[in-house]
C-alpha cells in the first residue's frame, strides 16, 4: 500500500513539487536526464542570464533533484532521481485511488445502460389523448 514515510517527508516533498511547478526547471531536468550539463548549457535554451539560470538551478538543488559539482570555474549539474521517485510514489497512490473510483463508476454506468436497454418499449407510459370540445 502507500508508503507513509513519503508522506512524512513533507518539507522535502513540498520543495520537490515547488521545483517541478516551473516549466523552465522541468525543461532543465529533462535536459539533465540526458547527462550532466553546465549551467551555461542549461541556460542556453532560454532567454535568461546565467544569474537567473543559477537561481533556477539552486531551487532544483535545494529540492535534491540535482547535484552540482564545481570543476575549476565550471559548474556541472547532474540529475538525482531519488526525489523524483518519491514524488512518483506519492502520485501513484492517488493514481491508483482515482483509477479504482473511475473503474467503479464505469461499471455502474454500464450496468445502468444495460438495464435501460433491457426494458421493453411497451413499458413506456401511454400518452393521454385529449378530446376537443364538442366531441364525445
Amino acid at each position: 500500500m502507500f508508503n507513509h514515510m513519503v508522506e512524512l517527508q513533507t518539507p522535502r516533498m513540498n520543495s520537490v513539487f515547488h521545483a517541478l511547478g516551473d516549466a523552465t526547471r522541468r525543461h532543465m531536468l529533462r535536459d539533465l536526464a540526458g547527462g550532466e550539463r553546465t549551467v551555461s548549457q542549461l541556460a542556453q535554451p532560454f532567454a535568461m542570464s546565467l544569474a537567473a539560470a543559477s537561481k533556477h538551478i539552486k531551487v532544483l538543488e535545494n529540492a535534491g533533484l540535482i547535484r552540482r559539482e564545481v570543476r575549476g570555474r565550471t559548474h556541472l549539474c547532474r540529475l538525482d532521481p531519488g526525489p523524483l521517485a518519491s514524488a512518483h510514489e506519492w502520485l501513484s497512490f492517488y493514481e491508483r485511488f482515482w483509477t479504482s473510483r473511475l473503474d467503479m463508476l464505469e461499471q455502474l454506468l454500464r450496468a445502468e445502460d444495460a438495464s435501460k436497454s433491457k426494458k421493453p418499449e411497451s413499458s413506456k407510459p401511454a400518452s393521454k389523448s385529449r378530446s376537443t370540445k364538442g366531441e364525445k
